[in-house]
């Protein structure tokens, strides 16, 4: 008979596909540790069935638009900061997509959006990221930026979709057809995608800028206006990736 400790460690170790094995084999034990193990081995299960049903629904659009052969998600990270680039996702999932977890970004944690990362860039079909610079920014309005870096995504697609999925905007200068989705970060699984990718890419960008600025913590505000870094501008003045149409109020 094993020990408690040795079955704990089977427990971790097992893929949620040898859960029911798991059950089955020590279901009956009627050890009270044991039993509590068995509980966290269905709680598991129900968790992961519950995540695959979320994920279904989260894979309606690309079902309703299933004749096309590449469908993209389009999503922007970055209208709001103070500073720093805004950058947007591209991204064109297998029919055959097999990804969980997947989300607005802001509704996960660093943690989890580093982890999606290299899942998605190494299961998608094809991923584009677009960035248009403080400068552009401040040049031709924060809106105009982000449909200029939503285009430039595409284009690096290497592939030219068929249709796109954006999150509620229609992208002028584009002649591919666009369905628009209000909150499409949180319903389409494309969407998420591109969500993801383009939120990872800035935040690593803007954890670069914090050791060339330390001083206004881009690491951890990414650019926002966080008390700390509106106290820094007025201390410092701007950086150069400050974007001048933004800060008029603080310096």
């Amino acid at each position: 008979m094993n020990n408690i400790g040795e079955i704990k460690v089977k427990l971790q170790a097992a893929a949620v596909t040898e859960l029911p094995a798991f059950i089955k084999e020590y279901g009956k034990d009627e050890r009270k540790s044991v039993q509590e193990l068995v509980m966290k081995a269905r709680r598991r299960i129900e968790i992961y069935e519950k995540e695959c049903a979320r994920m279904e629904r989260m894979f309606e659009y690309e079902k309703q638009y299933a004749e096309y052969s590449y469908i993209c998600g389009i999503d922007e990270v970055g209208r709001g900061p103070l500073a720093g680039p805004v950058v947007a996702g591209a991204v064109i999932l297998p029919k055959d997509c097999r990804l969980l977890y997947l989300n607005d970004s802001k509704q996960l944690t660093a943690k989890k959006r580093e982890e999606l990362y290299p899942q998605i860039m190494e299961q998608a079909a094809a991923v584009g990221l677009g960035s248009v610079s403080p400068e552009r920014i401040d040049e031709i309005n924060i809106l105009q930026a982000t449909y200029e870096a939503m285009r430039e995504a595409i284009h690096k697609l290497g592939v030219k979709p068929d249709i796109l999925l954006n999150d509620a905007v229609t992208i002028p200068q584009v002649d591919i057809r666009q369905i628009p989705i209000v909150k499409g970060d949180a319903k389409s699984a494309s969407i998420a995608a591109a969500s993801i990718v383009a939120k990872v890419t800035r935040d690593r960008l803007m954890v670069q800028y914090d050791e060339l600025y330390p001083q206004y913590g881009f690491a951890s505000n990414m650019g926002y206006g966080a008390a700390a870094h509106i106290e820094a501008l007025k201390k410092y003045g701007p950086a150069p990736i400050h974007r001048r149409s933004f800060i008029k109020n603080f310096v």
